[in-house]
């Protein structure tokens, strides 16, 4: 399985990519520190991090109905 790791705010986009990972039982830890957020150098949430790789909402999305 991949290591997931997601990054949020709580925001409404959050809400929605949460529930999408939580509806497909993708295991994912939760990382909700704005300042370690700002030191990797994000500058916008949701963003998931699969095996090193980061994505975007949309990206996250379309990589989310990928997962069987």
């Amino acid at each position: 399985m991949n290591n997931v790791i997601f990054y949020t705010t709580g925001c409404p986009r959050c809400k929605i990519l949460k529930k999408k990972l939580d509806d497909k039982n993708i295991q994912y830890t939760l990382f909700t520190d704005i300042d370690k957020m700002v030191e990797k150098g994000l500058i916008s949430v949701p963003m998931l991090e699969v095996d090193g790789k980061m994505m975007d909402f949309m990206e996250s999305i379309e990589w989310i109905k990928e997962v069987n």
